[in-house]
């Protein structure tokens, strides 16, 4: 007597991307370079409080895996580069820690299972940016960049702060706003990727709408810390 051969059951994709499709991943990759690129442009352009250079590396490291995403963060800067001159480039390394805090994070510590624990992660990037970032901004460029964090540095110095002071308070506070608005643009743009790239994923599972609405509170809260940055601004130059 003859049993039918049992089927067996589909492997779970780890924590690489190696069953995505290879069209797919040739796809993801450029578009989120250009999604940095872009967004670095526009944030610099407005001289605004916030860098928005790391949401496609969010959105890669995500969902094809850490590494990936440092491959996208080492192709923004290096393509920034060649747009506003070399400026770009020491921030690689940035680039990079973010890719594998949003990548591990959600990938191998559970931190994207929740809001809260979304929210967590974001904060916990930025923090850790900012500590890559800061050094940095003093070392290799005596403490101003040309973004928009230059003038909170200036008011910091203003009241009496040093110059390592000014800087980790200036970019910690626009670090913030600038973390959690593009996790939480990263998220509702995986949320709108097709289900077959992101369902084993450990991440927030929503319906289109309230993925926008989960989106739109991130940024709202990003805003908040905006607000913040431009009353101590404006304060610091009363």
């Amino acid at each position: 007597m003859t049993t039918a051969p049992v089927a067996s059951s589909p492997k779970k994709r780890r924590s690489g991307s190696s069953s995505l499709p290879t069209t797919m991943i040739v796809t993801l990759i450029p578009v989120c370079v250009a999604l940095n690129i872009v967004g670095g442009i526009i944030a610099h352009t407005l001289k605004l409080p916030v860098y928005l250079d790391m949401i496609g590396t969010a959105i890669s490291a995500i969902v094809l895996g850490p590494w990936w995403g440092v491959l996208v963060g080492v192709l923004t800067n290096s393509g920034a580069s060649l747009i506003n001159g070399p400026t770009s480039l020491p921030f690689m390394l940035v680039n990079i820690v973010g890719a594998l805090l949003w990548g591990y994070g959600v990938r191998s510590w559970k931190l994207g299972r929740t809001i809260p624990r979304f929210f967590l992660l974001n904060i916990i990037v930025a923090v850790v940016c900012t500590v890559v970032a800061a050094p940095i901004i003093v070392l290799v460029f005596g403490g101003a960049t040309g973004a928009g964090a230059d003038a909170l540095t200036g008011t910091f110095l203003a009241v009496g702060q040093n110059l390592v002071g000014s800087v980790l308070s200036s970019n910690i506070l626009t670090s913030l706003a600038d973390k959690i608005i593009g996790g939480f643009v990263a998220l509702a743009i995986i949320e709108a990727l097709p289900k077959s790239l992101t369902n084993d994923i450990d991440i927030i599972k929503a319906t289109p709408l309230k993925g926008i609405l989960i989106a739109v509170a991130g940024i709202v809260v990003g805003v908040l810390v905006v607000v913040v940055f431009l009353a101590i601004n404006a304060g610091g130059g009363a």
